[in-house]
């Protein structure tokens, strides 16, 4: 049976399902809110042990729910991590695997949106979507989802002062960003849309999705934001992009904490909207990043973005994938509780569909984590598994060569650093960091985990980028270094 037959069937069952929760005797299932930053580092919060950066919010958030110190991303990159949350399927065989900004999911891949739209969810995404540009089947709304606003491909979400973003099909003009100029910040719009998303749809179950761009760079954040931090962090010089890519920042520390301190500030006003509308004990909300932090790419570790762990963003080890994860759903999720239950992205469709009493689609690398939510004991993974392939985007095919790799069973990790490179083994419980390659210690291990990498992956199928304005960098106007 083809994909698509399976996916059509699939429907035909949730469309069962979801007559079923019309019935007087179900209980109302929860709204769902996941909110995403964007290349947020394990430790750049404050209930992950961050002393520089105020967040109070997510703080708070933590307190009244479950934050995971063992909770990973899809992929150590963007648009391949958004791909797993999306699917449930693991880096060795979700469609997206190249981070190129503007590959599109399939016509036959199911999203978590179109299981819950289908158990008769309202669904919307407000931010940063990157799996499908305009004109190709990845967009938001062939993928389940309602309404969309927001960025559709990534490079065009490296930019907070852009001069549209897409509603749905249509470019939305930011007031004021025409030719260079900054006036409208494109996060403080999202982030009102999502907003007003879970007011007009208070009535009824929704997924609300708000992938926000920050902190990815570039480094720019409104004057009210800069000035909370500005002068109190120590600064190691500007930041002066030599691409002309990025907008240069006179204080980019000051910066990165002011984004996310703001992006905080706006996580509070979704929590104190569902209070202020009746839903937040009607609604789970998840907060995590699609990555580790890229803190160490520029060569300053002063916020310590990855926690105590090795690597960052654009490489397996811990630092790369290892992200912060809370959950808060009040009387049903255990406030204050700190799990290290092992779980991950493509866990989410999955969960998602058991609290909205919908059937996930057969055969996925996720499983729920409901149980564990509520504070039950449950089995875990056997594994879990990512890839890095080397991406060829002159002909849309991947090098056929051992990509990078990571597996993490139990307490033990092995990881392929490089394409082609031997694989290293680490007891995460010992050695966190990441410092004490014990490979030639354990080869029965090694042998056992390096079979299982070979299992789990699928070569990922020859998907060339859709021509876009934004495959190439869009040039910068003069005088960026202002701010």
């Amino acid at each position: 049976m083809s994909h698509k037959a399976s996916r059509q069937m699939t429907r035909r069952e949730f469309a069962v399902l979801a007559s079923l929760s019309a019935a007087p005797a179900r209980r109302r299932p929860p709204n769902i809110v996941f909110i995403l930053a964007d290349d947020l580092g394990w430790g750049d919060l404050g209930c992950y042990g961050q002393r520089w950066i105020r967040t109070p919010h997510l703080d708070r958030l933590a307190r009244e729910g479950t934050r995971f110190t063992d909770a990973y991303a899809g992929c150590t990159v963007c648009a391949p991590s958004r791909s797993v949350l999306m699917t449930g399927y693991h880096m060795g065989h979700t469609s997206i695997r190249a981070n190129t900004g503007g590959i599109p999911l399939l016509p036959e891949d199911v999203t978590v949106a179109e299981v819950l739209r289908e158990a008769g969810y309202a669904t919307g995404c407000f931010g940063k979507w990157g799996l499908g540009d305009i004109g190709t089947d990845g967009v938001p709304w062939k993928q389940g989802f309602d309404e969309f606003f927001g960025y559709l491909h990534q490079i065009h979400a490296h930019f907070y002062y852009p001069p549209y973003l897409w509603d749905n099909d249509r470019k939305y003009y930011l007031p004021g960003n025409q030719d260079g100029r900054r006036v409208t910040y494109s996060h403080d719009v999202i982030a009102e849309r999502a907003r007003d998303f879970i007011r007009r749809h208070r009535g009824k179950p929704f997924f609300c999705y708000v992938p926000f761009t920050i902190p990815h760079w570039e480094l720019l954040v409104p004057e009210d934001s800069l000035a909370e931090y500005r002068g109190k962090i120590p600064e190691a010089g500007p930041y002066i992009d030599p691409r002309r890519h990025y907008a240069d920042q006179q204080y980019p520390r000051a910066a990165l904490a002011a984004m996310i301190t703001r992006m905080d500030r706006d996580v509070g006003r979704i929590l104190d909207l569902l209070a202020e509308l009746g839903l937040e004990k009607d609604t789970i909300v998840f907060f995590s990043s699609d990555n580790g932090s890229a803190e160490r790419l520029r060569k300053d570790e002063f916020f310590q973005s990855c926690g105590p762990f090795r690597g960052h963003k654009q490489n397996l080890y811990e630092g790369g994938i290892r992200v912060p994860m809370i959950v808060r759903w009040p009387g049903h999720v255990p406030a204050g509780r700190v799990s290290n239950f092992v779980w991950g992205f493509q866990d989410f469709l999955p969960t998602a569909a058991e609290l909205a009493g919908a059937r996930p689609p057969k055969g996925l690398d996720g499983i729920s984590v409901v149980p564990t939510l509520l504070g039950r004991q449950q089995r875990g993974h056997e594994y879990l598994y990512w890839e890095l392939p080397r991406y060829n985007a002159k002909n849309g095919t991947f090098f056929e060569e051992t990509p990078m790799q990571a597996l993490r069973m139990g307490e033990w990790k092995a990881v392929r650093p490089a394409p082609g490179a031997p694989v290293e083994l680490y007891n995460l419980r010992r050695d966190p960091a990441e410092n004490n390659n014990l490979a030639r210690e354990q080869p029965g291990l090694l042998r056992r985990m390096e079979e299982l990498m070979q299992q789990a992956r699928k070569p990922p199928r020859p998907q060339k980028e859709p021509p876009s304005e934004w495959v190439i960098p869009m040039p910068q106007p003069a005088g960026r270094a202002k701010q």
